[in-house]
Parts: C-alpha cells; structure tokens; sequence
C-alpha cells in the first residue's frame, strides 16, 4: 500500500465519543478510505485514503452532519494508524511500535516537506483551534443557536399569555428554531448510514410531542438539548485546553545569533544548528545544548519539578523551560515540530486517537443499546393502548420520554472523557501513556522489573570515597591526570574536584594506558592512577590498603589506586549511585502491592550493593535474552509485569512484558518506543504512572454507574407517570455533565 496517503484534520464541534463515532462511520463509507480514526477530545481526525479519495466532499460530508474540518497535512503512509495499533494483544504491540518509529520519523519529514505542515501547528496548536473553537462560549454557533432558542421560548410564553389562542403555535414556532439545525443534523447522519443518533431521537421526540398536542414541553425539551450540548461542548473544551497550555509554553520569538549580531525570528522557524540567545527570565524557545552561560533552569514547567536544576555548557535544555539568572547561548538540536512539547502533544493526540478495550466495549453496547430504546419506545407507546386500551397520548408521552431517557450520549463519553483527562494529567508531568490501552493495563500491573543502569541508578558514576592522608592532595593530582579525558570514571573525578574545590595540578606527558589507567609528570613527579592491579605492579600495597579495597569492591564500587613516584598515595572509590529518588520510588511500589526486581547485566557485586541499598530483589549478570526469558518467568507465575528500561538494550524484554515502560530525559527513543515513557526519569513517576491508571479506571466505573442508574431511575419514573418529556432530557444532559464532570477530575489529580 505504498500509494496510501494520511491526512490529518482539525475537526471542530465535537463534544463527546459520540460525535467522534458518528464522523468516523460517516468518512469510513466514502470512496477511496480505508481508514479513520477520530479523537473528539483532541480535535483531530487522521484519514488513510487512496489517491483518488475525493477529499472535497469528505470535508462537505464533515460538514453536514455539523462539524468543521480543515486540512492539516497529508503524506504517504505505509503503516497502521497508530490510533488502532493497540487494538491488537499486548504481546505484539511493540511490532507495532516499530511501524510507529518509522511513521514519527515520517512525519517529522513530512512537517519539513511541507512548509513545517505539522511545526506551526502543533507547536502552537494555534490557526484552525482558534479561529474555529476559541473565543466566549456565546459567540460560538451552538451558544448563538441556545440563546435563540431560549428567546424564543421566552417570546412564545409572554405571546401565549397575551394571546392565549395562538400559545400552541408560538411554542412550535420557538421549537422549530432549534429543532430545523437538530433535524438536518440528524437526516444527514441518516443518508451517512448512521441513523440512530442523539439528534434522530431528539427530533422523533420533539415531533411526536407537537401531535400529540405538547408543543410546550417540545419547545423545552430542545432548549435544553442545546444546553446540555453546549455544556458538553465547555467540557470537552477542557480536556483540550489543558494539552494546548503545554503548547503555550514556548515563546512566540527567539534571538538568533548571525555574525556577530542578534536578530528577533519567529521561535518556530529556528533550524536545527542555529545559536539563539536567552536571557535571564526568558523561556527557553527550542529544544537545545548549551555552548556558554551557567545558570539554574526552572523545569517546572515541563517536568512538575519544584527546584531549579543548574546547567552549564554542554547540557541539554528543553522548550518552554525558564532560564534563571544569566544569558546562555543555545545551539538547537530541534525544529519547533519536533522539540519536547510538540512530540508530547503529537503523542497525547494519537493516543487519545487509540480506544482503550473499555471504550471499545461501549462502543460495541451502544451500537446495540440505541436501536434497543428505540423499540422498547415504540412498545411502551403502542402496546398499552392496542392491548390494555390505555389513553394514546398517555404512553405516546410516555414512549417519547424513554426515547429521550435511552439516549447514550453519557455512557458513551464516560470512558473517554476520563482517558482524555488522565492522558492530558500524564503528560503535563512528564508521564506519556501511549493510548487507553496502555492506561488500563498499567493499572493491572502486579510486578514491576527494572533495569539498573539509567533506571534505578543515574548512569553515570560518582566518587563517593577519597582515600589518602590528605584527601584535598590525592584529589588534585587524580584530577590532574584525568584532565581531557571524557571517560565516565574520568568524568566523575573531574566532577569531584569542582564539586569540593580542588583546582588540579598541572600535568605533562599524560597518557592513557589501555584498560591499565593513565599516567604523567605532576609537579615533576610521574604520577599513576588505575586498577589495583596494575597499582601493585608499580608500588606496594600494605594488607590495610588491600582490606579497604576489599571492602569497596563489595559494596559494589570501582576503585582507582594512586600512586606518586613510585609510592601508594591514595584511592578513589566510584559507583553509579541510585537515583535520590529511587528507594522512597520503589517503597511506593510495594506499599501498592507490586512485586519489584532489578534485572541487570552488570556484576552482581555491584548489583547487590545497590539492591541492599534500595531494599530490592536482584539478578544480576543478565544478557537481554535472559531479561525477556524472566519477564516471562514471571508472568508464568501469574503476573502482569511491566518492564522499566532505557528502551534500546531492553527491547526483547519490553516486548516480552504486558506494558514497556520507558525511562528517559525526552530522547526519542524514549519517547517513542514503548507503550509509556517517564521524562523525567524518576523511579517515583512510575508509581505516579500506576496509580493515575488506578484512579483513572475507578473514574470510569463511577461514571458508568452514574450515566446506567440515572437512567435507570427516570425509566421507572416515566413509566409510573412521575417524570415526562422534559425531565428525561434533563436526567441524560444532566448524566452527561455529571459523567465530564467526574472525568475532568483526573486533570487536577493530586501529585
């Protein structure tokens, strides 16, 4: 299928699942498509269509059934939507996510090919959105429509109560004003296949009530059909805004350095390579590496976290982020459509595109349930008369309130809302769930494995002893001989040295001796640093040096033997320390009821140092084989396991397991190859993940509850005598606003 081409709409007016439904199965009919994915709660409609897809009417057909599109980009596509990879068994999903590396590469492409087709828009989300969508709700078509209507209610009561022989025609002339957009909608959804909608039920109920002679409560009940919608409407507006207030971030300009000079550009059209200027206070305007400048970059409002953290040369700093206290100079690394924020939000889109099985479940109960109401309607209206010789216009009144009460307007949005709103809460805090799928399933996890190196440790080593008479001197000379060297031992003395004070001595004739240590002339002196062994080789060491030695190495630590003219001088221990927050990260996982095991391939010495440590079950010396054969030890035993890793040397492990988890600092392959990612690298954001999932699926089970029971209640209301036409369509617009409500919950979830 290398002649399929995706393209991508920003489609407005949708208010719930509902919508999304009815658009998808409306496009899916058309000529040339082969398929759709919706998200009512992103505002975008992904289209795979051979090239001789008429796209004019598809947008005219959009249009119809009252909603607006408008073309974002289009381009050759050879893999799945990635809204439907997940609609496959867990076990196959990262074949899946191979499609989806290829395909974000694709569109990164594509958003350069095309003028930056995706850049502007996704980095700002701004054109389309705001010129559809944005502004006060009463200046939106369906608020100018809700106010007409309710003024010609209130016209209709005052010309009934001045005139009352014209009060029935006053109230169907009010009513006609909502109930001509109503009925287009619902004949169009019809002629699209799709004949069961809330607007088809609306527009029986409201004609049935004008003949039989309740043009009245007609006029009242689609008044508050278009508040109820217009309340949707503000709801889902919502979920939308919080992933656009990740967007806002960036700034608008950037000072780009040219010759010498600095020059003011729009921050989206900033290439990859270029040196912008930041001052202090400023937002950081692409995702870059720092060339000059030292300051504290406020992350908080990427990653959540409170504390500044401080950044010098060489360090990579994020979009949106705010410089502190001195000017830094910026090399980009990435263009506005694929900086941080732009994949985070292309990513919270796609997965809001994919269905979770929940959703899926509804979907199909719906499918089912609308056509079910309609015929338990018709029999509630036809049979008491027919059989028992009821009054027509009792149960015709009756039949048309169950109508209104069956509309499923409410069951199906309390799925996605609640998805849409945890997704959105995820990913303003550095946790990206690649769909509902993932959302559920992360929640059901019982095990959790996780790698050692750049997962529960930072990945870098540090020194944590100094060993010598004077610790101050050993330091000096150590750093001395490592000067240059980018070796991460080298790394973490050097690091040491600035961190305490020391400046290093000055050295000639430095060189490295391979897998030995390295060597030179300090203060006129030769000077070694290395391995124990070779240490031994070139000066003594006493049974108490040898002792100490030992004992680090158990602990799990490298250790580096100085020696200074032929004579032991000193020692540095290193180890790649735990993250701070890994051990209170791993203690939240097993108050939560996970089983936790480190799987590494590092030595078990080091391993077990830092598995006594963080209190967590260790198997050490692993090859990536041996990962994916535990992961699937443990599910034999019953588990459902989710595998933290770095997401390149752990592929066949995170495969194996249920949910591949992801850690990293916003890497593209972090970002882009499991089913989840932690930004920000901390163990404690993978207990946040699990739980958001937790509660996220406790929202969905309460807002199934509250959109069944209402009904429930006001079906027995109805069929008593107790509630008519209008209090039907306030219990469904009601459920509805409960059900978004309840979702819209999940935004503020506590941290």
């Amino acid at each position: 299928m290398t002649d399929t081409l995706q393209t991508r709409y920003r489609v407005t007016g949708m208010d719930c699942a509902a919508c999304a439904a009815k658009i998808e199965t409306a496009v899916r009919r058309m000529p040339g498509v082969s398929d759709v994915a919706v998200s009512a709660t992103a505002g975008s409609m992904t289209v795979r269509h051979g090239p001789d897809a008429d796209l004019a009417a598809l947008e005219k057909k959009v249009a119809g059934l009252g909603y607006g599109a408008k073309r974002a980009a289009a381009a050759p596509e050879p893999g799945h939507i990635h809204g439907h990879d997940h609609d496959h068994a867990h076990g196959h999903d990262h074949e899946h996510h191979d499609h989806d590396h290829g395909g974000h590469a694709g569109d990164r492409a594509e958003a350069h090919d095309h003028g930056h087709a995706h850049g502007p828009e996704i980095a700002g989300l701004h054109g389309h959105d705001h010129e559809l969508s944005e502004g006060p709700w009463w200046k939106s078509p369906k608020g100018l429509l809700t106010i007409a209507s309710g003024l010609g209610l209130v016209a209709a009561y005052v010309v009934g109560k001045l005139v009352p022989g014209v009060e029935r025609w006053a109230y169907e002339a009010a009513m006609l004003i909502g109930l001509v957009p109503i009925a287009r909608r619902a004949v169009m959804a019809a002629l699209a296949g799709i004949p069961f909608t809330i607007e088809m039920l609306m527009t029986i109920a409201a004609v049935g009530a004008v003949l039989i002679g309740a043009g009245e409560e007609g006029a009242t009940v689609v008044f508050l059909f278009l508040v109820g919608e217009l309340l949707e409407g503000v709801a889902a507006g919502k979920a939308r805004d919080s992933i656009r207030a990740l967007t806002k971030l960036v700034p608008r300009t950037a000072l780009v350095e040219t010759e010498g000079t600095t020059r003011e550009v729009p921050a989206e059209s900033l290439a990859v390579g270029a040196v912008v200027l930041v001052r202090p206070g400023e937002r950081v305007p692409a995702d870059g590496v720092i060339l000059s400048g030292e300051s504290a970059i406020d992350e908080s409002p990427v990653s959540g976290e409170s504390v500044p953290v401080r950044k010098g040369p060489e360090d990579t700093v994020f979009a949106g982020t705010v410089n502190g206290d001195a000017a830094l100079r910026i090399r980009v690394t990435a263009a506005a459509a694929d900086n941080t924020i732009a994949r985070v939000v292309k990513l919270v889109e796609e997965a809001q595109e994919s269905k979770a099985p929940t959703e899926r479940f509804i979907d199909r109960f719906s499918r089912y349930y609308t056509p079910g109401v309609v015929v338990a309607a018709a029999l509630v209206a036809v049979v008491p008369p027919l059989a028992f010789g009821g009054a027509w216009s009792e149960w015709i009144y009756k039949g048309l309130a169950i109508l209104l009460i069956g509309c499923p307007c409410a069951l199906v949005i309390s799925t996605p809302a609640a998805i849409a709103a945890s997704l959105s809460n995820g990913a303003r805090r550095g946790l990206l769930l690649k769909g509902g799928a993932v959302l559920e399933n992360i929640g059901r996890v019982t095990a959790v494995a996780l790698d050692k190196t750049g997962t529960l440790t930072a990945g870098k080593p540090q020194v944590t002893d100094v060993i010598g008479p004077d610790p101050r001197e050993v330091l000096r000379v150590a750093a001395a001989l490592e000067t240059g060297s980018s070796h991460p031992l080298a790394v973490a003395i050097l690091a040491r040295a600035a961190a305490d004070g020391v400046e290093p001595a000055r050295v000639r004739e430095a060189k490295a001796l391979g897998g030995k240590g390295v060597t030179g002339v300090v203060d006129g002196v030769e000077a070694f640093l290395g391995s124990p062994k070779e240490a031994a080789a070139r000066a003594t060491l006493d049974a108490d040096m040898q002792a100490r030695i030992d004992a680090l190495n158990h602990e799990g630590k490298t250790v580096s033997v100085l020696v200074v003219g032929g004579v032991l001088a000193g020692a540095l221990a290193m180890r790649d320390e735990p993250r701070p927050d890994a051990k209170a990260g791993l203690a939240a996982l097993k108050n939560a009821g996970l089983r936790t095991v480190m799987l590494t391939g590092d030595n078990r010495r080091a391993a077990e140092a830092v598995g006594r440590e963080l209190g967590i079950e260790v198997r050490a010396e692993l090859l990536p084989q041996d990962k994916q054969r535990i992961v699937g030890e443990l599910q034999g035993d019953g588990h459902r396991v989710a595998k933290v890793g770095d997401g390149i040397n752990d592929a066949p492990a995170l495969a194996a397991a249920h949910v591949g988890i992801a850690m990293g600092g916003g890497t593209d392959v972090a970002l882009e190859t499991a089913d989840a990612a932690v930004l920000h690298g901390r163990v404690m954001d993978i207990a946040e993940m699990i739980a958001l999932s937790r509660r996220t699926m406790a929202n969905i089970r309460q807002n199934i509850a509250i959109a069944l029971g209402l009904k429930a209640v006001f079906l027995v209301t109805t069929i008593v005598g107790i509630t008519g036409l209008w209090p039907a369509i306030l219990a469904d617009t009601g459920a509805t606003v409960l059900v978004t409500a309840n979702a819209m919950r999940l935004l503020r979830a506590p941290r």
